[in-house]
């Protein structure tokens, strides 16, 4: 993607961080059935490989992975926050009238091959450890193995596992640093005082510049 000089993020821990705490990445990659695009949960190691690994599972219905499993590279879109930025924000606009809206947002980009895998051993794997991770801190967590074998060996043979070393990282934080400090603050102070999550949760990011 691109992402203009002030707005790169380079810092691998808080990439690992905002991808670990994506609720849903989106899968996209090219082949002989065209662009396509599917929305799953992922998990990832970032112990495996130089930029970490990422798990997941489609569909066995979804040509997607047909296409992955004969190569090429393959995109993982990992969405955060974002908002509308209204110039109003801007002390500045009071002795400078020449400014216009734009958008704030948080994102990360993974890129890597896809390894398309369709053991039992693996697919119960990752959706065990998916499992896991999303049950942790209930009361009462749910387990893989509380449900029949039978009925998870059927679910099984319904999916196909993906797993996706990454190659390269991407990571975009625009909120606003090419404003002064004045107009940084003025859009932090905007976006916390509105009724909109997402509109506070930039602003929760804004406070670490």
């Amino acid at each position: 993607m691109h992402i203009a000089k002030p707005f790169q993020d380079h810092d691998l821990q808080r990439l690992h961080r905002h991808m670990q705490s994506a609720r849903l990445a989106t899968l996209i990659s090219h082949g002989d059935h065209g662009l396509l695009a599917t929305h799953l949960p992922v998990l990832l190691d970032t112990d495996e490989g130089e930029f970490g690994t990422v798990y997941g599972h489609l569909a066995r219905a979804n040509r997607q992975w047909q296409d992955l499993q004969r190569g090429g590279e393959a995109l993982l879109v990992f969405a955060g926050a974002d908002a509308y930025v209204s110039p109003s924000y801007y002390p500045s606009k009071h002795h400078d009238p020449k400014v216009v809206p734009t958008w704030n947002y948080v994102a990360v980009h993974a890129y890597g091959p896809v390894v398309v895998m369709h053991d039992a051993e693996s697919l119960l794997q990752i959706v065990s450890r998916l499992t896991d991770l999303h049950e942790q801190g209930r009361s009462e967590p749910w387990a893989v193995a509380d449900a029949p074998a039978d009925y998870i060996d059927s679910m099984l043979r319904a999916i196909v596992g993906i797993r996706l070393p990454i190659a390269r990282l991407q990571g975009a934080r625009k909120l606003s640093q090419n404003r002064s400090a004045a107009d940084i603050q003025g859009v932090h102070a905007g976006l916390a005082d509105s009724r909109d999550p997402l509109d506070q949760s930039l602003a929760a990011h804004m406070r670490s510049l």
